[in-house]
């Protein structure tokens, strides 16, 4: 990553965190941005994503995060142990949020360089209702496939940190064997939003039309419910050339 990876985050953080966003308040959500092969930049715990600058994100060393993954039982001490152990600076002030985990995960992904991890109200009051699976099956107009993409990632109430990124490494995995690419969007049930993208403006971008697309789904139930994209019609945008150079435009695109 350029020598300015660290600006771009905070920039984006600033963005996202801006209260008329209503994306994230007070001490929610993180970000993170791949620094080079073998380290992470992460939010360190308890800044504000909207006040952050670059004192306030962490590097650290990727392996040593994933391998806790594996590690079988291991409780909270040894979890804020380890991710105090992975810091490339032992130093350096912060610690690393407990959700480097789940930024670790997804930063492993092909195509991934950013990613930012939100709260909007709008996509919790998707995240946090009955219907929670069913509302996210198929997207609901053209642009939301254009920049989220064919379909979410989908993770069940799991407890933050190690229980949440296992888990999400296994449906991501299972998305891969599906889909072929990434996910741009994962939907965590009763928690918030993670989007991931190759640039800090693909992540804002994908961000605010995730939240957009959750206005519009709670919208139809005014008006008897959502109606679906169908599949050959997601399909089709999905593998319009128009549409790729309308996503290189916007930045959504390599």
């Amino acid at each position: 990553m350029p020598d300015h990876t660290v600006d771009q985050l905070v920039a984006l953080s600033n963005r996202i965190g801006d209260p008329a966003r209503d994306y994230v308040i007070l001490g929610e959500g993180n970000t993170s941005a791949r620094a080079d092969a073998d380290t992470l930049w992460v939010k360190a715990s308890g800044a504000e994503l909207r006040t952050a600058g670059p004192q306030h994100f962490v590097r650290v060393r990727i392996a040593p995060v994933l391998e806790m993954l594996e590690a079988g039982e291991i409780d909270d001490g040894a979890v804020k142990r380890g991710l105090a152990g992975a810091k490339v600076d032992a130093e350096a002030a912060g610690h690393p949020s407990v959700e480097t985990l789940l930024h670790a995960v997804c930063l492993q992904l092909q195509g991934v360089a950013f990613v930012a991890h939100t709260h909007p109200t709008a996509v919790n009051s998707v995240t946090c209702s009955n219907a929670f699976e069913d509302a996210l099956r198929a997207p609901l107009f053209p642009d939301q496939v254009v920049v989220c993409g064919t379909a979410p990632v989908v993770v069940p109430y799991v407890d933050p940190g190690i229980p949440l990124a296992r888990e999400l490494h296994r449906r991501v995995q299972e998305f891969l064997r599906e889909h072929g690419e990434a996910p741009r969007t994962i939907y965590l049930q009763n928690h918030g939003l993670v989007a991931l993208g190759a640039s800090a403006t693909q992540v804002e971008g994908i961000t605010a039309m995730a939240v957009k697309a959750a206005r519009i789904l709670i919208g139809t139930h005014a008006l008897g419910g959502p109606h679906p994209m169908a599949p050959e019609a997601v399909a089709r945008i999905h593998s319009r050339p128009d549409e790729h150079h309308r996503q290189r435009v916007l930045g959504h695109r390599g």
